[in-house]
């Protein structure tokens, strides 16, 4: 959704009507995830993709259908499935695809709310109704419970109720998912399912260590879409001009800052000072936060002798097996810039659970989590 925003806002300010495709489930190996969408316009014009094109023509049609008044449905394609086939998704999986209409001036209003507040990086969460005992496309756009109403309906109180509590404890985790309900919202039922779609803030990074490798990191950092803090104590180091790329540049105490600042389960900490007067205190700090990832550079010998420093300042085994360090997978990598790839690789193998081994050694699914 937010590579196509400027698009999107774009023809609700205008009040172009248009179709919305959305991913909505992916099982097996996909080009896109859940969320991937696409729109096309009553003039025709389409921006986004859900599969990088295998599918992109024949869901093109079925938009125009769902524009002239077909109604929203959810259609799949997938390897099995003959007509999906002959349009190109040869890739192995299946993929569901809600489609859905904002004609009226409401709908479009609705939507472009939506957008502004994807756009402002504010957290939200949109449902909407797959099948079952509720009207498809029905739509909740739900924030959290200190942000603002929940607007729309899915078609009875309960089921909204149910629906909202659910959309804020996916909000928090950063989840998109598929759940399922009875009709008026019974937990442990199956007669309408909904797709919840949640649009937090990017993920932060915060890179420790105003170095070149520090720069190399921020920058793909910020590729991998991260919200990149830069941080160093010393005036001369911790610049704008060292740092283009980054979101914000701190001159700070380390520990102090990293104290201060909001970290959650999403946030990456890489440590790339490999100085204790800064090191210790910056990483019990760190290890006292939920942080889906620690990183520390530094050679073996250091590592060793932090460790060290570490458990007589008084952290636990438990709490030390949570730092990747030396830092970044074993890729042979020289270069400030190829140490920052090897970074970002152990960053990525942490969040999806990968094994850091070539593809071409494994066998079966490609992307963690698939079952075929």
């Amino acid at each position: 959704m937010r590579d196509i925003l400027p698009d999107l806002r774009a023809r609700c300010a205008d009040g172009v009507p248009l179709a919305l495709a959305t991913v909505v489930a992916v099982h097996g190996s996909a080009p896109r995830d859940p969320g991937a969408v696409m729109a096309v316009d009553t003039a025709g014009t389409v921006v986004g993709s859900v599969s990088g094109g295998c599918v992109e023509g024949d869901l093109y049609e079925v938009a125009r259908e769902v524009l002239a008044g077909a109604g929203p449905r959810v259609v799949t394609y997938g390897i099995s499935d003959d007509e999906a086939f002959g349009v190109g998704l040869t890739c192995g999986g299946t993929i569901e695809v809600l489609v859905r209409v904002y004609v009226s001036p409401a709908e479009l209003a609705d939507l472009g709310a939506l957008l502004d507040l994807i756009a402002d990086d504010r957290p939200v969460a949109e449902a909407a109704v797959l099948s079952g005992a509720a009207e498809t496309g029905a739509r909740l756009v739900v924030r959290p419970s200190d942000a603002g109403p929940v607007t729309g309906t899915l078609g009875s109180e309960g089921l909204d109720a149910a629906v909202t509590d659910d959309a804020r404890g996916l909000l928090a985790q950063g989840h998109t998912a598929i759940q399922w309900y009875g009709a008026h919202g019974q937990r442990r039922m199956q007669e309408v399912a909904v797709f919840i779609r949640t649009y937090a803030p990017p993920p932060r990074m915060l890179v420790f260590g105003a170095i070149d490798h520090a720069a190399a990191t921020a920058r793909i950092g910020s590729f991998l879409g991260y919200r990149v803090t830069v941080c160093d104590a010393r005036p001369a180091f911790a610049t704008r001009e060292r740092f283009p790329t980054a979101d914000e540049v701190v001159r700070a105490w380390p520990h102090t800052y990293l104290e201060s600042t909001e970290v959650d389960a999403r946030t990456v900490i890489c440590v790339l000072t490999h100085d204790p007067k800064f090191d210790v205190p910056l990483l019990l700090a760190a290890l006292r936060t939920p942080a889906a990832y620690i990183g520390v550079m530094g050679s073996r010998r250091t590592h060793h002798d932090r460790l060290d420093r570490l458990r007589e300042a008084g952290a636990d085994e438990a709490a030390l097996a949570r730092l990747a360090s030396p830092v970044g997978l074993d890729l042979g990598a020289r270069t400030p810039e190829e140490t920052a790839v090897s970074i970002a690789a152990e960053v990525i193998q942490h969040r999806w659970g990968g094994t850091g081994r070539p593809l071409g050694e494994l066998t079966g699914a490609i992307h963690h989590g698939e079952t075929s």
